[in-house]
């Protein structure tokens, strides 16, 4: 049974977090290295794939609603599909124990920034 069930509220409670916009990826990434014991270059090859639909459900209400500036739209479309290719090969190149720290450390920095940081 929790071969289902812990996948299943993984996928459940990513899919959340992505429809409001806010690192859905990044909890499924957690799940799949942590709980389901994957390598990190593989969670992160799942978590890509994740990202494609869930985004694409998700944009249309964004959109609606009035949420997407489009002014910055092509600039920072543009820089992070730069980025994320430029990532992507770096990323496969480094070894698994340093990309994990890594990824360990962008979550500690964002986690203390969210706690300690002041509020508009």
């Amino acid at each position: 049974m929790r071969e289902f069930f812990l996948p299943l509220l993984a996928g459940a409670l990513a899919g959340i977090l992505s429809g409001f916009g806010v690192g859905g990826g990044t909890l499924l990434l957690v799940y799949l290295t942590v709980f389901a014991g994957l390598d990190q270059r593989l969670a992160q090859g799942i978590n890509l794939l994740y990202f494609l639909p869930a985004g694409l459900l998700a944009l249309p209400a964004h959109w609606k609603n009035g949420y997407v500036e489009k002014r910055a739209l092509l600039p920072a479309v543009s820089a992070g599909l730069v980025c994320a290719g430029l990532a992507a090969w770096a990323a496969t190149s480094l070894e698994v124990r340093l990309l994990r720290r890594l990824f360990g450390g962008f979550l500690t920095v964002i986690g203390i920034s969210e706690l300690l940081g002041k509020r508009k």
